[in-house]
């Protein structure tokens, strides 16, 4: 049972304010040599799961409050976006912040489940980035282009960056599941692709060879409440939800900590600057996970 907690800023509280992840153990849940090796040969590697089904009903039920967009808290999102259907069944959306809003999405940033699988990947401390919600409902959710995160993320570096995708309904071709170019990771950046365009959009900036890639993606179906990880330079998409039933998912983004600001700009809307050549640190950049450390916050001993 999650604790009634009042709608204030929680990115002001870094570890855990409710008992939903009170059963997850520290020790579980770290990824096999074999799941790491794929991992730098791919660029991906799922499904994993990290959630329990307690968990994803709560997630889910704080989803469903934030389709309005009224709804308590909604000055503190990094963005929204949403479509003006009058159906509640039938609203697509895509917003970031969903962590300073929700008590389930954010005590999801310091599950183990995702923090240790985060660790290895990265090789060392998990700082936190940004997340994101994509609500794709039945028959309606458009695609999500080709496109590398790592292209929107240029105003920090080093690029030690890693995304987690986590699926809150099962997750298929038919409904849009993620979809990744294996070993795309080792391509040159490519410009920012609109994510509401076409899915083939990118295509045009591609050689002969990597046309020849990109038609050949491979689906990561996963059941709810597993989750991939993926390199910030893979190229990855999804299509269209051509199903009956919604297609929901959290995206939880971390980087390695010691990652610095390139901006003497807000690097999310409505955070505070972190000086160029900063680190990323404070309020909005907490701490998730140190391995070298056992008290970091958050965390299930």
């Amino acid at each position: 049972m999650i604790d009634h907690v009042a709608i204030s800023d929680l990115s002001t509280r870094h570890g855990f304010v409710t008992d939903l992840f009170s059963d997850t153990k520290a020790t579980e849940h770290f990824l096999s040599d074999a799941q790491i090796a794929s991992f730098r040969e791919n660029g991906f590697v799922g499904p994993i799961s990290l959630l329990s089904p307690p968990q994803i009903d709560a997630l889910l039920e704080e989803l469903d409050g934030f389709c309005d967009p009224e709804h308590p808290g909604c000055e503190l999102w990094y963005e929204y976006h949403r479509n003006e259907s009058n159906d509640p069944d039938n609203i697509l959306f895509h917003a970031l912040g969903a962590w300073r809003i929700g008590p389930a999405f954010h005590d999801a940033l310091w599950n183990p489940r995702f923090t240790r699988p985060a660790s290895q990947l990265l090789g060392g401390a998990v700082r936190f980035w940004h997340d994101q919600i994509f609500s794709k409902p039945a028959r309606h959710g458009g695609p999500i282009a080709w496109h590398q995160d790592y292209s929107y993320w240029t105003r920090t570096a080093p690029m030690n960056h890693l995304t987690c995708w986590i699926a809150l309904d099962d997750a298929t071709e038919e409904n849009g599941c993620i979809q990744y170019i294996p070993e795309s990771h080792h391509w040159d950046l490519l410009p920012m692709a609109d994510l509401a365009g076409d899915l083939d959009s990118i295509r045009e900036l591609l050689t002969d060879e990597q046309k020849d890639r990109l038609a050949k993606p491979v689906p990561l179906e996963a059941k709810a409440g597993q989750a991939s990880f993926h390199h910030p330079m893979l190229l990855h998409g999804s299509s269209a939800n051509r199903s009956n039933r919604p297609r929901r998912a959290m995206v939880i983004n971390v980087i390695l900590d010691g990652v610095c600001s390139l901006s003497d700009e807000p690097l999310l809307a409505r955070t505070e600057p972190i000086p160029s050549g900063s680190p990323l640190e404070g309020q909005f950049f907490p701490l998730l996970f140190d391995p070298a450390n056992t008290t970091t916050p958050g965390s299930n001993a």
